[in-house]
């Protein structure tokens, strides 16, 4: 399994010749989408986390700094986020996550509206981050959250889940 640009988590199907050029033949996990891509493409490719790296991951939730959103013009936040997204860096990826969504829970507290670019940006990051965990750890997706509640309640040691740790899992 790989990551395949912002494309997500795929699997290699194989490596196929075509006209004296080798491509990989990807099929996405959580689509419908067969891709086909050079071996020697430009798009960033990189193997998913193993179990342990994950668990690192989210480990460091706790200590994730929560980076507040400096512009609010759409077009630059937008920028922002690609930005983050385009690493195809799941310790990035989780950041700017964790960072929306201290900024929805702020807007919400001050019964402020939450705005479209930010709420695009969490869930596109969420999922991202729960496709590729949940490869990792070997659990659907949709059990990522619950599975970072209860790692970060055991490493608490008394039951209780860090703050961070709400910002990192199921927000609807």
């Amino acid at each position: 399994m790989i990551i395949y640009g912002r494309m997500g988590v795929c699997r290699v199907e194989g490596i196929e010749d075509r006209e004296g050029q080798l491509y990989y033949r990807l099929q996405t996990l959580y689509q419908e989408c067969t891709i086909h891509t050079p071996v020697n493409g430009s798009t960033f490719m990189r193997p998913v986390l193993t179990r342990a790296e994950a668990d690192e991951l989210i480990d460091s939730i706790p200590t994730v700094p929560v980076r507040p959103a400096e512009c609010r013009a759409a077009r630059e936040l937008t920028s922002r986020y690609l930005e983050s997204m385009n690493t195809c860096d799941a310790a990035e990826v989780l950041a700017m996550t964790m960072s929306i969504y201290a900024q929805k829970k702020r807007a919400e507290k001050d019964s402020r509206k939450f705005g479209a670019v930010d709420e695009r940006f969490l869930r596109e990051g969420e999922a991202v981050l729960h496709a590729e965990l949940g490869v990792s750890l070997g659990i659907p997706p949709k059990e990522v959250p619950r599975y970072i509640r209860r790692r970060l309640a055991g490493k608490a040691g008394d039951g209780h889940v860090p703050a961070a740790a709400e910002d990192a899992g199921d927000h609807d």
